[in-house]
């Protein structure tokens, strides 16, 4: 099922435990805006090439749009919209003041030199900078895409509106980017990850993890893992696969890939078959990379107990079902993987202020607002018997639909 299908699903399931009007249900689901613009660059050689650009805008009922911009040669707008709507949801149950939305292009961009990605990058800015801004729709990083991205679309901006640092999120610390912010999304999957155990009366310190993609969500939860006494048995990353069941050293891992090393050559633990890494056995299962991994084929194979979400929807709903009647407790994406778009709401609230604050008062904050909405998702499943799945998505539609009527959509 693609994304699009299986959000949507989700979202009329939440619609119906919380008895949704269905003509708000549909109000809630169709995004607030779609745009698809023609970006047409030259490249280094003289020659001119297009590239289709998409910047979906879902809802704005709580607050501006939200949501990254990536870089892939799979953008389309099905996905983007999925992600889109996602990301409503997302902001919703972590009780942040923003909407969802979600962008892209499509393009390789390991294939484009830096010259090429900021010129696409800055005509991609022309074409959405009416529309995007401040207190309209607040783009941030992606796959594909990082804080030098954010950097020129700031900049980009800053020529149409002035100098408007509040406009994107994940920017260099130099142009009012938050400490903190690089490593929000693995700590947040870590925070997360705490909550969810000490409610079954175990800790990180006494379980095992898998932990499939090792980029920046992944290798900074591995690394807090690691620090924390956890035990990695396995990991991939684009390169290949490792296991070792006495734990592998994230430490010397580090300083392998420091020095130019990969993860297929890193000579702490066995090598794998990546295929075969969603199947090991531990306790908590972490997929960290691309959506649709876990499927209903290969759902009975999983033997996890406990399922982190730290990609976006790396769970099918089919599979979701297997899993659930297996007894194992998936732990959402919507909520899993959102410290990111947290403390990009913090760097967002910083810049605003003109007062940046210190990395101790943004991690302060972090576990403050993680813990909170875990804690709200909690009371959703106790009230409506339902999966920790359907609980944050009750929650997050609950809020949404609220303000919708509070701000009068019928008028």
């Amino acid at each position: 099922m693609n994304a699009l299908a299986a959000t949507t699903r989700n979202f009329r399931h939440a619609c119906r435990l919380i008895n949704v009007d269905q003509k708000l249900e549909m109000s809630l689901l169709i995004p607030f805006r779609e745009i698809k613009v023609e970006c047409t660059i030259p490249m280094d050689d003289g020659s001119l090439v297009s590239y289709v650009g998409f910047r979906v805008q879902h809802d704005n009922s709580r607050g501006p749009m939200k949501g990254g911009i990536r870089y892939h040669p799979k953008v389309n707008l099905d996905e983007v919209n999925a992600l889109a709507q996602l990301m409503t949801w997302k902001t919703a149950v972590m009780d942040l003041p923003y909407g969802g939305a979600k962008g892209g292009i499509g393009c390789t961009p390991k294939t484009l030199t830096k010259s090429e990605l900021e010129r696409m990058t800055r005509v991609f800015t022309q074409k959405l900078q009416d529309l995007i801004g401040t207190n309209i729709d607040v783009p941030a990083p992606d796959m594909g895409t990082n804080s030098q991205t954010m950097a020129w679309i700031l900049d980009e901006y800053s020529k149409f509106h002035g100098y408007s640092p509040a406009c994107v999120t994940g920017k260099p610390l130099e142009l009012g980017g938050s400490l903190g912010r690089e490593s929000a999304t693995g700590y947040g999957v870590v925070i997360s990850t705490e909550a969810l155990l000490n409610e079954h009366g175990k800790s990180i310190k006494d379980s095992t993890f898998v932990i499939q993609g090792f980029g920046n969500v992944g290798s900074w939860a591995a690394r807090m893992i690691h620090e924390k006494g956890g035990k990695i048995v396995a990991l991939s990353d684009i390169t290949g696969a490792i296991k070792n069941p006495n734990g592998i050293d994230i430490v010397e891992l580090f300083k392998h890939r420091e020095t130019g090393g990969d993860l297929s050559d890193f000579n702490g633990g066995e090598t794998m078959d990546p295929d075969e890494l969603l199947f090991q056995q531990c306790d908590v299962l972490i997929p960290c990379a691309l959506g649709g991994v876990i499927t209903s084929e290969n759902a009975d194979d999983v033997k996890a107990k406990f399922i982190i979400e730290a990609a976006n929807h790396p769970t099918d709903p089919e599979a979701d079902e297997v899993l659930y009647k297996k007894g194992v407790v998936i732990l959402p994406d919507i909520y899993a993987n959102a410290g990111g778009v947290t403390v990009s709401y913090f760097e967002w609230v910083q810049n605003i202020q003109g007062f940046m604050w210190e990395e101790k008062v943004v991690n302060k904050y972090l576990i403050q607002y993680m813990r909170q909405a875990f804690r709200d998702i909690k009371d959703m499943c106790h009230t409506h018997n339902c999966s920790l799945r359907m609980g944050a998505f009750a929650l997050g539609v609950e809020r949404v639909a609220r303000a919708t009527i509070l701000r009068g959509w019928e008028a």
